[in-house]
This record gives structure tokens, sequence and C-alpha cells, in this order.
């Protein structure tokens, strides 16, 4: 589940992602793939809850929260990067501030509508928004990542929708299947 930036947001972090991947050099993966491997512009979203593998029967319960949700949007805006996890790295993401708490409530309640209607558990730790920029290949940029990387785009934004979303897995990096989108209501 996830809640979707507005496409001129996107597209501003994934040039900002192509700076980044320029300028930690021509590192490579294995089979001289590139280190960094940069999600799509359409894919890009700051995922309010993981999932993880659900069985197929759940789709339209979950379907059906998100459905019967009356989320307001609310003010975000773009913070600093991060690789994540810090200690060791698979992702670079850019932080998302949500200064008013208002998308912390949100993914409170989305959470706790999900838990009602599906077996699904939250995870344990905090909720830390973030858009997931890139994904890096196992030992590709060594320490590289430590070093400081360009400022990221000051922008401020209300995300538009929450989507719960499908992944596919391959090789080539996840693609994302909307299977149910609730537009948000603006806020008054």
């Amino acid at each position: 589940m996830a809640a979707d930036p507005p496409a001129s947001v996107r597209e501003q972090l994934a040039a900002w992602a192509r700076g980044v991947r320029s300028s930690l050099g021509s590192g490579r993966g294995g089979g001289g793939r590139e280190a960094l491997r940069l999600v799509d512009t359409d894919d890009l979203h700051l995922t309010l809850c993981f999932l993880g593998e659900r069985p197929v029967g759940e789709i339209d319960a979950l379907a059906h929260a998100l459905r019967s949700s009356r989320e307001s949007s609310c003010e975000l805006s773009v913070g600093a990067p991060l690789w994540l996890p810090p200690r060791r790295p698979r992702a670079l993401s850019v932080e998302i501030d949500d200064r008013d708490g208002e998308l912390a409530g949100i993914q409170a309640r989305v959470s706790e509508a999900l838990c009602e209607v599906s077996g699904w558990e939250p995870q344990r730790r905090r909720f830390r928004a973030h858009v997931t920029v890139a994904r890096m290949r196992e030992g590709a940029l060594g320490a590289s990542y430590a070093r400081p990387l360009e400022p990221t785009p000051q922008l401020s934004f209300e995300p538009v929708s929450i989507v719960l979303y499908r992944s596919w897995l391959s090789p080539a990096g996840a693609t994302y299947e909307a299977l149910e989108t609730c537009e948000l209501a603006r806020p008054e």
C-alpha cells in the first residue's frame, strides 16, 4: 500500500537519482551492469504498508478496506538522501518530511484497516516515510555509498492517491501493478 506523489515530483526525483548514479561513476555490479538500478519514474511511490506475500484471496478485502478509507491529502516535502538500510545499504531513497504528522496518522489508520480485514501484521519498527529511487546491486558500490550525495530537490507536494500495488519481481527489477486506487481528498 503506497501513497503516490504527483507526476512532476516523481520526474524530479528520477532526474536527481540519475545525477547521483552519474556522480558515483561507472561502478558496475556483476555482469557489467550499473551499480545502481534506477526505479522507473512511474513506479516511484511512498510505501505506507509493506504487505509482503499475501494470499490472493485477501486482495478483495484489502481493496475494500482501501475503498472504505476516507483520507485527506497532506503537505509533505522532500528531505535528505538516505541509504537504506543504513549499515548495509541496498537502496537509495529520499526522506519525506511530514512536519505535521498527518502522513504518519494516515499510515497508522491504513495499517489498522488492513489488519482488520486480513492476516497481515505491520512491521514493528517505526514508520519512516521515504521514496526509493534506486536499488544497489550487491557489493557493487563498495564504500562509495558513504560519500556525500548531491542535495535532493527542494520540493513540497501533496500525495494524490493511495494505491494497493502488487509487485512482480524479475532480474531486471520490480514492476508494480495497481490493483485499487483511492484518491485522497483535498484538505479544506
